[in-house]
């Protein structure tokens, strides 16, 4: 039996009613298997904002610090979208990724097999597809400094002024990044793409000079370097001849979203938020989230889609508390549901956020999963 302390951050819009539904299927799992998980629920962006003035208030990452996992909803909405306030609700998602230090997001991509009618893409591209965007999660633009505006001419009729973002990655925050790609990619089809903007950018080619030596270390790994206007070409030419995606901040989170669209749904994907620290079972203490944001056209509707965060939970599963059985039957109830014709809105379909995660956890309570690989990549 494992008793495991779980943080639940539902954020905004959306995010409460995707992480109640993740919630309903963890605790199916608990049942089923004999754990034990003890989860508290703690305010995170635009919710926070309105509750204690900030984005990420003291008390919800001291409970993160402690827990063994956290799973997020998302952040952000109409409400709190001035680029000129102050404090703003993605300030939370930002910093509790450099506060945990979760350098590594990894965001699976493999569309269902009956889902193939959702996405724009012709169905012979997406045979075969099953591809993970590693992307380096706290340094970059978002970081880096200096990261400032300021007026660099004024003229009775206009201020003229600048914004400066600086684009930034020491050796470090390269290499560990790439040792987890690698690692990913050996459990895998051995198979790293890595994407830079060498040809124009000093950063870049740091990057493809560290994943280069790193990459000597995996000889059994195959390396490429795409520029990312490539890259982000063959995902909709020939998505399926990428394994493990290694990129950047900005880059992967361009990219990603981009790979959503093969899938269907940005509301089917799941990601993993992972670093060098561990929790109680000895194991990186990761932030699981859907790539989706807070969609808040469809907020309180009951008809959000709440694969990606249940799917986010299966991960949470196999890499926080080694639960790889557990998180194979979650996958393998999700992938039961789609099969079975079952489609929230967003994929043509009339169901309920509800009714679908009951077929899941209907699925669950049959489920007889094999023994599953175990995965460590720390």
């Amino acid at each position: 039996m494992i008793e495991a302390h779980l943080v639940l951050l539902p954020g905004d819009g959306i995010g409460p009613e995707v992480v109640s539904a993740a919630q309903t299927v963890l605790e199916a799992i608990a049942t089923h298997f004999g754990h034990r998980f003890h989860m508290t629920e703690h305010s995170i962006g635009g919710c926070a904002i309105d509750l204690y003035g900030t984005a990420l208030p003291e008390a919800t990452l001291a409970a993160c610090h402690q827990s063994d996992a956290i799973l997020l909803g998302a952040v952000g909405g109409p409400k709190w979208d001035n680029p000129a306030a102050a404090v703003r609700p993605e300030q939370g998602l930002l910093g509790l990724r450099k506060a945990l230090d979760l350098f590594g997001n990894l965001r699976p991509v493999q569309p269902h097999p009956d889902l193939v009618g959702a996405s724009p893409l012709r169905p012979e591209r997406l045979e075969g597809v099953d591809l993970l965007v590693v992307r380096e999660l706290t340094g970059d633009v978002y970081f880096g400094e200096p990261r400032l505006r300021k007026v660099i001419h004024r003229a009775p009729d206009h201020v003229e002024e600048q914004a400066i973002d600086t684009m930034s990655y020491t050796e470090s925050e390269v290499r560990r990044a790439a040792h987890l790609a690698f690692r990913l990619a050996q459990q895998r089809r051995s198979k790293v793409t890595s994407v830079d903007k060498a040809n124009v950018l000093e950063s870049s080619r740091l990057w493809r000079q560290i994943v280069t030596q790193v990459g000597a270390e995996y000889p059994e790994v195959r390396l490429e370097h795409l520029l990312v206007d490539a890259a982000a070409m063959y995902l909709l030419t020939r998505p399926a001849s990428f394994d493990v995606i290694l990129t950047g901040n900005l880059f992967g989170d361009i990219l990603s979203d981009e790979a959503s669209v093969l899938s269907g749904s940005m509301g089917n994907l799941p990601s993993a938020s992972l670093g060098e620290g561990t929790n109680a079972f000895g194991r990186p203490r990761g932030l699981y989230e859907p790539i989706h944001g807070s969609a808040p056209d469809i907020a309180g509707k009951g008809i959000a889609n709440p694969i990606g965060t249940i799917l986010s939970a299966a991960l949470l599963l196999r890499y926080s508390l080694g639960c790889s059985v557990e998180a194979q039957a979650v996958e393998e109830a999700v992938h039961a549901a789609l099969s079975h014709g079952l489609r929230t809105p967003d994929l043509g379909g009339s169901l309920t956020t509800q009714a679908m995660v009951e077929e899941i956890i209907s699925n669950l309570a049959t489920a007889q999963p094999a023994v599953a690989k175990q995965q460590d990549f720390f």
